[in-house]
Protein backbone atom coordinates (compact mmCIF):
# COMPACT_ATOMS: atom_id res chain seq x y z
CA UNK A 1 0.00 0.00 0.00
CA UNK A 2 3.10 2.69 0.20
CA UNK A 3 4.21 2.40 -3.42
CA UNK A 4 0.83 3.52 -4.20
CA UNK A 5 0.59 6.12 -2.02
CA UNK A 6 3.74 7.47 -3.12
CA UNK A 7 3.04 7.45 -6.33
CA UNK A 8 -0.49 9.22 -5.61
CA UNK A 9 1.51 11.74 -3.56
CA UNK A 10 4.27 11.92 -6.16
CA UNK A 11 1.51 13.41 -8.97
CA UNK A 12 -0.32 15.46 -6.73
CA UNK A 13 2.78 17.32 -6.21
CA UNK A 14 3.27 17.56 -9.75
CA UNK A 15 -0.44 18.66 -11.20
CA UNK A 16 0.42 21.45 -7.99
CA UNK A 17 3.39 22.87 -9.39
CA UNK A 18 1.65 23.25 -12.46
CA UNK A 19 -0.60 24.98 -11.69
CA UNK A 20 0.63 27.39 -9.42
CA UNK A 21 3.14 27.65 -12.35
CA UNK A 22 0.32 28.51 -14.50
CA UNK A 23 -0.88 31.30 -12.33
CA UNK A 24 2.56 32.83 -11.70
CA UNK A 25 2.56 32.70 -15.99
CA UNK A 26 -1.04 34.10 -16.45
CA UNK A 27 -0.89 37.88 -16.26
CA UNK A 28 -4.61 39.33 -14.39
CA UNK A 29 -5.09 43.18 -15.77
CA UNK A 30 -5.97 45.32 -12.69
CA UNK A 31 -9.08 47.32 -13.24
CA UNK A 32 -7.05 50.33 -14.39
CA UNK A 33 -5.79 48.66 -16.78
CA UNK A 34 -8.92 46.78 -18.07
CA UNK A 35 -10.47 50.52 -17.61
CA UNK A 36 -7.84 51.98 -19.99
CA UNK A 37 -8.57 49.25 -22.54
CA UNK A 38 -12.17 49.73 -22.46
CA UNK A 39 -11.47 53.33 -23.15
CA UNK A 40 -9.12 52.94 -26.07
CA UNK A 41 -11.69 49.94 -27.52
CA UNK A 42 -14.48 52.65 -27.34
CA UNK A 43 -12.23 55.17 -29.34
CA UNK A 44 -11.62 52.38 -31.94
CA UNK A 45 -15.30 51.61 -32.19
CA UNK A 46 -16.30 54.67 -33.25
CA UNK A 47 -13.73 54.30 -35.81
CA UNK A 48 -15.11 50.81 -36.82
CA UNK A 49 -18.75 52.67 -36.78
CA UNK A 50 -17.91 54.86 -39.15
CA UNK A 51 -16.02 53.12 -41.45
CA UNK A 52 -18.86 50.93 -42.25
CA UNK A 53 -21.86 53.79 -42.63
CA UNK A 54 -18.68 54.97 -45.20
CA UNK A 55 -18.76 51.74 -46.78
CA UNK A 56 -22.22 51.12 -47.02
CA UNK A 57 -23.49 54.30 -48.13
CA UNK A 58 -23.42 55.96 -51.59
CA UNK A 59 -22.54 59.72 -50.45
CA UNK A 60 -19.25 59.61 -51.75
CA UNK A 61 -19.46 62.08 -54.42
CA UNK A 62 -22.08 63.70 -56.11
CA UNK A 63 -21.60 64.93 -59.85
CA UNK A 64 -24.19 67.95 -60.51
CA UNK A 65 -25.10 69.39 -63.96
CA UNK A 66 -25.37 72.91 -64.36
CA UNK A 67 -28.98 74.82 -64.43
CA UNK A 68 -30.55 75.34 -68.08
CA UNK A 69 -33.26 77.79 -68.73
CA UNK A 70 -36.46 77.09 -69.18
CA UNK A 71 -36.27 73.82 -67.45
CA UNK A 72 -38.44 71.97 -65.17
CA UNK A 73 -35.82 69.36 -63.49
CA UNK A 74 -32.13 69.16 -63.65
CA UNK A 75 -30.18 66.38 -63.40
CA UNK A 76 -27.27 65.21 -60.45
CA UNK A 77 -26.31 61.77 -59.57
CA UNK A 78 -24.15 60.74 -56.52
CA UNK A 79 -22.42 57.13 -56.06
CA UNK A 80 -19.85 55.47 -53.67
CA UNK A 81 -17.95 52.14 -53.64
CA UNK A 82 -20.98 49.99 -54.77
CA UNK A 83 -24.22 51.82 -55.85
CA UNK A 84 -24.89 54.59 -58.09
CA UNK A 85 -28.01 56.65 -58.15
CA UNK A 86 -29.53 59.33 -60.08
CA UNK A 87 -31.49 61.48 -59.72
CA UNK A 88 -33.50 64.28 -61.51
CA UNK A 89 -34.22 67.51 -59.30
CA UNK A 90 -37.06 70.02 -59.27
CA UNK A 91 -35.93 73.38 -60.08
CA UNK A 92 -38.34 74.69 -57.41
CA UNK A 93 -36.07 73.43 -55.10
CA UNK A 94 -32.62 73.94 -56.03
CA UNK A 95 -31.85 77.91 -54.53
CA UNK A 96 -31.63 80.16 -57.05
CA UNK A 97 -28.04 81.49 -56.50
CA UNK A 98 -26.75 77.95 -56.97
CA UNK A 99 -25.15 77.46 -60.70
CA UNK A 100 -25.91 73.59 -60.56
CA UNK A 101 -28.09 71.27 -60.06
CA UNK A 102 -28.13 70.00 -56.18
CA UNK A 103 -27.34 68.84 -53.40
CA UNK A 104 -28.06 65.46 -54.61
CA UNK A 105 -30.14 65.41 -50.93
CA UNK A 106 -32.88 67.01 -51.86
CA UNK A 107 -36.16 65.35 -52.68
CA UNK A 108 -36.63 64.13 -56.42
CA UNK A 109 -37.10 60.91 -58.79
CA UNK A 110 -33.92 58.63 -58.05
CA UNK A 111 -32.75 55.78 -59.75
CA UNK A 112 -30.70 53.91 -57.81
CA UNK A 113 -28.50 50.54 -58.93
CA UNK A 114 -25.21 48.88 -58.06
CA UNK A 115 -22.15 48.77 -60.50
CA UNK A 116 -22.53 46.44 -63.48
CA UNK A 117 -18.44 45.56 -62.84
CA UNK A 118 -19.21 43.75 -59.47
CA UNK A 119 -21.18 41.08 -61.58
CA UNK A 120 -20.29 41.58 -65.30
CA UNK A 121 -17.35 43.27 -65.05
CA UNK A 122 -18.94 46.23 -67.51
CA UNK A 123 -18.02 50.15 -66.55
CA UNK A 124 -20.20 52.36 -65.59
CA UNK A 125 -21.83 55.35 -67.97
CA UNK A 126 -22.36 58.62 -65.88
CA UNK A 127 -23.30 61.57 -67.88
CA UNK A 128 -21.93 60.15 -71.23
CA UNK A 129 -18.72 59.88 -68.69
CA UNK A 130 -16.65 56.27 -68.38
CA UNK A 131 -15.40 54.76 -64.99
CA UNK A 132 -12.89 52.83 -64.49
CA UNK A 133 -13.65 49.43 -62.99
CA UNK A 134 -10.21 49.14 -61.95
CA UNK A 135 -9.79 51.46 -59.49
CA UNK A 136 -13.45 51.18 -58.37
CA UNK A 137 -12.97 47.51 -57.38
CA UNK A 138 -9.62 48.23 -56.21
CA UNK A 139 -11.16 50.45 -53.75
CA UNK A 140 -14.00 48.67 -52.78
CA UNK A 141 -11.56 45.20 -51.95
CA UNK A 142 -9.59 47.58 -49.71
CA UNK A 143 -12.48 48.75 -48.04
CA UNK A 144 -13.46 44.85 -47.45
CA UNK A 145 -10.23 44.51 -46.23
CA UNK A 146 -10.16 47.19 -43.41
CA UNK A 147 -13.41 45.91 -42.23
CA UNK A 148 -11.95 42.71 -41.90
CA UNK A 149 -8.60 43.60 -40.01
CA UNK A 150 -11.11 45.45 -37.53
CA UNK A 151 -13.10 42.91 -37.06
CA UNK A 152 -9.90 40.31 -36.30
CA UNK A 153 -8.73 43.54 -33.65
CA UNK A 154 -12.29 43.46 -32.09
CA UNK A 155 -11.73 39.87 -31.36
CA UNK A 156 -8.37 40.17 -30.04
CA UNK A 157 -9.41 43.15 -27.42
CA UNK A 158 -12.54 41.22 -26.28
CA UNK A 159 -10.54 38.10 -25.30
CA UNK A 160 -7.99 40.22 -23.44
CA UNK A 161 -10.60 41.82 -21.84
CA UNK A 162 -12.51 38.38 -21.10
CA UNK A 163 -8.94 36.59 -19.57
CA UNK A 164 -7.38 39.55 -18.31
CA UNK A 165 -4.41 38.84 -20.46
CA UNK A 166 -3.14 41.83 -22.40
CA UNK A 167 -0.14 39.87 -24.43
CA UNK A 168 -3.35 40.31 -27.47
CA UNK A 169 -3.18 44.23 -27.04
CA UNK A 170 -0.14 44.21 -29.13
CA UNK A 171 -1.79 42.41 -32.51
CA UNK A 172 -4.70 44.42 -31.98
CA UNK A 173 -3.26 47.55 -32.58
CA UNK A 174 -1.94 46.50 -35.47
CA UNK A 175 -4.52 45.17 -36.84
CA UNK A 176 -6.22 48.68 -35.89
CA UNK A 177 -3.51 50.65 -37.46
CA UNK A 178 -3.40 48.66 -40.42
CA UNK A 179 -7.40 49.05 -41.17
CA UNK A 180 -6.99 53.15 -40.66
CA UNK A 181 -4.01 53.13 -43.03
CA UNK A 182 -6.08 51.08 -45.89
CA UNK A 183 -9.19 53.51 -45.05
CA UNK A 184 -7.01 56.26 -46.52
CA UNK A 185 -5.59 54.00 -49.24
CA UNK A 186 -9.29 53.17 -50.29
CA UNK A 187 -10.30 57.19 -50.29
CA UNK A 188 -7.08 57.41 -52.47
CA UNK A 189 -7.67 55.01 -55.10
CA UNK A 190 -11.37 56.61 -54.74
CA UNK A 191 -10.06 60.01 -55.42
CA UNK A 192 -8.17 58.99 -58.82
CA UNK A 193 -10.85 56.87 -59.80
CA UNK A 194 -13.21 60.60 -59.63
CA UNK A 195 -10.85 62.19 -61.77
CA UNK A 196 -10.54 59.62 -64.23
CA UNK A 197 -14.48 59.78 -64.63
CA UNK A 198 -14.59 63.42 -64.96
CA UNK A 199 -11.84 63.94 -67.48
CA UNK A 200 -12.91 60.52 -69.01
CA UNK A 201 -15.47 63.21 -71.52
CA UNK A 202 -16.19 66.42 -71.33
CA UNK A 203 -19.50 66.74 -73.72
CA UNK A 204 -21.70 67.33 -70.55
CA UNK A 205 -20.03 70.34 -68.08
CA UNK A 206 -20.19 68.75 -64.72
CA UNK A 207 -19.31 69.93 -61.33
CA UNK A 208 -18.40 67.50 -58.98
CA UNK A 209 -18.14 67.52 -54.90
CA UNK A 210 -17.20 65.06 -52.00
CA UNK A 211 -20.10 64.09 -49.69
CA UNK A 212 -20.45 63.49 -46.14
CA UNK A 213 -19.72 59.33 -46.39
CA UNK A 214 -16.18 60.77 -47.70
CA UNK A 215 -16.05 62.55 -44.31
CA UNK A 216 -17.00 59.63 -42.19
CA UNK A 217 -14.34 57.74 -43.85
CA UNK A 218 -11.33 60.48 -43.23
CA UNK A 219 -12.33 60.57 -40.21
CA UNK A 220 -12.54 56.73 -39.29
CA UNK A 221 -8.88 56.09 -40.94
CA UNK A 222 -7.46 59.13 -38.20
CA UNK A 223 -9.62 57.47 -35.42
CA UNK A 224 -8.54 53.87 -36.66
CA UNK A 225 -5.01 55.06 -36.35
CA UNK A 226 -5.62 57.03 -33.07
CA UNK A 227 -7.10 53.90 -31.01
CA UNK A 228 -4.08 51.31 -32.54
CA UNK A 229 -1.53 53.92 -31.01
CA UNK A 230 -3.60 53.61 -27.52
CA UNK A 231 -3.04 50.17 -27.41
CA UNK A 232 0.37 50.34 -28.14
CA UNK A 233 1.37 52.84 -25.30
CA UNK A 234 -1.13 50.45 -23.34
CA UNK A 235 1.17 46.90 -24.47
CA UNK A 236 4.12 48.41 -23.87
CA UNK A 237 5.95 48.00 -20.70
CA UNK A 238 7.99 50.78 -18.92
CA UNK A 239 6.38 53.96 -20.09
CA UNK A 240 5.42 56.36 -17.27
CA UNK A 241 1.28 55.99 -16.53
CA UNK A 242 0.89 59.49 -16.37
CA UNK A 243 2.68 62.80 -17.75
CA UNK A 244 3.81 64.00 -14.73
CA UNK A 245 5.59 60.98 -13.76
CA UNK A 246 7.66 61.42 -16.58
CA UNK A 247 8.74 65.02 -15.88
CA UNK A 248 9.55 63.83 -12.55
CA UNK A 249 11.72 60.73 -13.36
CA UNK A 250 13.53 63.23 -15.69
CA UNK A 251 13.96 66.30 -13.08
CA UNK A 252 15.78 63.60 -10.52
CA UNK A 253 17.92 62.50 -13.30
CA UNK A 254 19.32 65.81 -13.73
CA UNK A 255 19.14 67.17 -10.07
CA UNK A 256 21.12 63.70 -9.34
CA UNK A 257 23.97 64.32 -12.45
Amino acid sequence: MMWPNFFLHDEEQRMGGRTRAGVKRRKVLTDEQEGKIKLAFFVAIVGMTLTVLAVGTEFWVELNTYKQNQTLVCEAAHYGLWKFCHKKLWMDVVEEERATCGPAELPGEANCSYFKFFTTGENAHIFQRTTKKELNITAAIVSLVSITLMAMGSLCITVALSKGVEFLLKPASCFFIISGIMVLICLEVFRHSVRWLISSDETIPLEYEYSWSVACAAAAGAILIFGGGCFILLSTPGLPKRPCEYCMKSRSSSSTS
